[in-house]
């Protein structure tokens, strides 16, 4: 049987606490595997370390995770791609089934499902504020695009050729990962979770993640996916909120005229119908792009059944 090309892809910027570790680890539990560091402008020994620990060093010069993961999806050829952070948060020991899932079950995706160490608490990795983010945002998703995957943030991904040579990436920071969620969940890939341990990065390692900041631009993308690939949803809801204030303004003047036959408040009156022939607007758009992006849909599937899957021989 034709034995699968894997490589392991780990994004960096300043981690020379872990790096090491982290590329040591997967070379252990993936021997088969190429790890590729790609750094994104580390100003510590990142590079050096990684290096030395038996990586393929790369460098991209645009900052943001989102950039590293476009340039490594663009440069690395393999059957699997194992994408992980190098923070050393991650448990090494869970690729090769993640792996073998991928290839043995023909998945597009698999996600590693963020299971806290027992102990940690609080103070862990994961913390309360992380924890409750990741389950309003995750449920967000899942209520839109479907319910098929519990911990949309996590870092820890294992991905087909497919779906890494179709996959239009286009954030430029953390949101990426909510981009392959959405990707995965509006191209209908099969795709699994494999729960995986999540532990605090070791003493001397500082996290790049801003909560609220990081926060808000995953809301923000997430908002921008629904437009793009939801847009019926989206325009729908928004032409029903502003159909409901149309018609809450215009009862007032409605019971007077009823009363009088008289429209003593026209300024109101105006701004009532603005806001119903707005909504009607709004409806109208959400179908015309609704079609617009079916077109998308397709185009995207048939770049997706033009690249080969893996098969062993």
């Amino acid at each position: 049987m034709a034995e699968a090309k894997i490589a392991v892809l780990i994004p960096c910027y300043n981690e020379e606490v872990a790096i090491g570790q982290v590329v040591r680890d997967f070379a252990a539990a993936l021997p088969q595997a190429t790890i590729f560091v790609f750094d994104n402008n580390s100003k510590d020994r990142t590079r050096e370390i990684a290096a030395l620990a038996g990586a393929v060093v790369r460098t991209e010069t645009l900052q943001g995770k989102g950039n590293v993961v476009r340039r490594m999806f663009s440069d690395v050829e393999a059957d699997a791609y194992v994408l992980v952070d190098g923070d050393g948060t991650y448990d090494a020991s869970a690729a090769p089934e993640m792996v073998r899932r991928l290839l043995a079950e023909q998945l597009d995706m698999v996600n590693g499902q963020r299971i806290e160490m027992e102990g940690e608490g609080e103070i862990g990795a994961y913390r309360r504020g992380h924890r409750m983010g990741n389950l309003v945002l995750t449920g967000m998703v899942r209520f839109v695009f479907g319910d098929r995957i519990q911990d949309m943030l996590s870092g820890y991904r294992v991905f087909s050729r497919r779906f890494v040579k179709t996959f239009p990436a286009l954030a430029s920071g953390f949101e990426t990962e909510t981009e392959f969620t959405i990707h995965a969940l509006d191209m209908l890939m099969p795709i699994a979770e494999v729960a995986t341990q999540y532990r605090e990065r070791p003493p001397g390692s500082v996290s790049k993640l801003r909560t609220y900041s990081d926060g808000f631009r995953i809301l923000n993308t997430i908002i921008k996916l629904v437009k793009e690939e939801r847009p019926l949803q989206f325009f729908s809801i928004a032409g029903l909120v502003l159909l409901v204030l149309g018609v809450l303004i215009s009862l007032p003047v409605l019971l007077t005229y009823a009363q009088t036959g008289l429209v003593p408040r026209l300024p109101t009156a105006v701004l009532a119908m603005g806001f119903v022939v707005v909504a009607f607007l709004a409806f109208t758009c959400g179908l015309i792009l609704d079609s617009v992006a079916r077109g998308r849909r397709e185009a995207k599937r048939l770049a997706y059944l033009a690249v080969p899957r893996w098969m062993p021989d």
